[in-house]
Parts: C-alpha cells; sequence; structure tokens
C-alpha cells in the first residue's frame, strides 16, 4: 500500500445541506499523532469540566483545557474559562491544522475521554465568544470515536468515525442548523484526545 494512500486529495463534505462539515481524513502520519497524544496526555493541565444545569453545578468525568494565543475568557454552560497561553506541541498542531484547513485559529479547547464511557450530548456551538459562521478544527488523537451530527429541524443525522490523527472541520452554517455529539460506547476502554481550534472575537 502506497504510504500516502490514507490521506484524502480533498476533503468531503458530510453534511447533506445548511452547513458544511468537511472530513480531510488522516492529516498525521502514525508517529506523529502517537508522539503528540502522548505528550498532550501528560503535559496539558487537565481540569474537569463544569457546566451549570438546572442551576446545580454539574462536575464532569471528562477532562478539558483551554489554550490560545492570550488569555481569551470563553463562557458556555454558564461557565467562563481563561486561556493559558499554547505551549510548543499546540503552536505547532495549530500550523499544520491552519495550513490543512486554509482558515486561521487563534484558541483550541482541548477535551480528554478516559474511555468510551464518557461522551458529549447534542449541543452547537454557537457561544457569543466564537466567530460567526467560523470554522471549528477537531483533530482527533488516540481511539477511534463515533461522532454524529443532527439537524436541528428535520432531525436527519449523520455518523462518522474519527480515527487517531484525523482531522474534521465544522464551518459555515453549521452551528445554526445542526447539533453534534460524541456518543458514548462500551467498545472503547482507551482514551482520547480532541483537539477544537477555534476564533474567539474580542
Amino acid at each position: 500500500m502506497d504510504l500516502f494512500s490514507q490521506f484524502t486529495d480533498s476533503p468531503i463534505n458530510l453534511l447533506p445541506k445548511d452547513g458544511t462539515v468537511n472530513y480531510h481524513g488522516i492529516v498525521l502520519s502514525r508517529e506523529e499523532a502517537d508522539k503528540y497524544y502522548d505528550v498532550l496526555l501528560n503535559s496539558i493541565a487537565w481540569k474537569n469540566d463544569e457546566a451549570i444545569v438546572f442551576g446545580k453545578l454539574i462536575t464532569t468525568k471528562r477532562k478539558v483545557a483551554w489554550y490560545a494565543e492570550k488569555p481569551f475568557e470563553y463562557s458556555y454552560s454558564n461557565r467562563t474559562k481563561t486561556a493559558l497561553i499554547f505551549n510548543e506541541e499546540l503552536l505547532a498542531l495549530k500550523e499544520l491544522v491552519e495550513k490543512e484547513t486554509k482558515e486561521t485559529y487563534n484558541s483550541c479547547l482541548l477535551n480528554l475521554y478516559h474511555d468510551g464511557s464518557e461522551g458529549m450530548a447534542w449541543h452547537s456551538d454557537g457561544e457569543k465568544d466564537l466567530k460567526k459562521n467560523g470554522a471549528i478544527a477537531s483533530l482527533t488523537l488516540g481511539a477511534e470515536r463515533k461522532f454524529g451530527f443532527k439537524h436541528k429541524e428535520t432531525k436527519e443525522t449523520v455518523y462518522k468515525v474519527l480515527e487517531h490523527g484525523s482531522l474534521l472541520v465544522m464551518k459555515d452554517e453549521t452551528q445554526t442548523y445542526w447539533l453534534h455529539r460524541l456518543p458514548p460506547t462500551k467498545k472503547v476502554h482507551r482514551p482520547r484526545i480532541n483537539l477544537t481550534f477555534r476564533t474567539i472575537e474580542e
């Protein structure tokens, strides 16, 4: 098999309408993906995520971290985070993702799912801090997980398995018309790191 046959020539839009979700396939070699996975797992300042749901503070098993080029504040789930400054590995991955997507990003929300029991419910990333209809680039390291989209009106769903070292980009009207989620599964017993590069508007 040709070494580069695993890389897609051009991204594929997974959505049938009302938005753009480009799947770029695997953008890191196995060696690079393994290296970044190990470094980020052990060097990122991971913390359990917190959300206020129906007036109650909920702490998740999933861990998160918020990094950016400056100490931006970012609010979601009625909680506000202040960004840590990008480290060397995140800057390198940001540059790679920017080159691949032909977009620019100034921040990154990282998620650490310890195994398949941890997931994310249906939601859209429509926070006022984010660039309207801007690109959100999602890089997967570690365990393969199924990722889903559901149209807010028609309830039509689209699912894609995201592989170790793969890149998916949501942009245009996607957040307006579609929800997305990471469903839990009993089949996955390894951690997954998800880096979501995005643009905060000041």
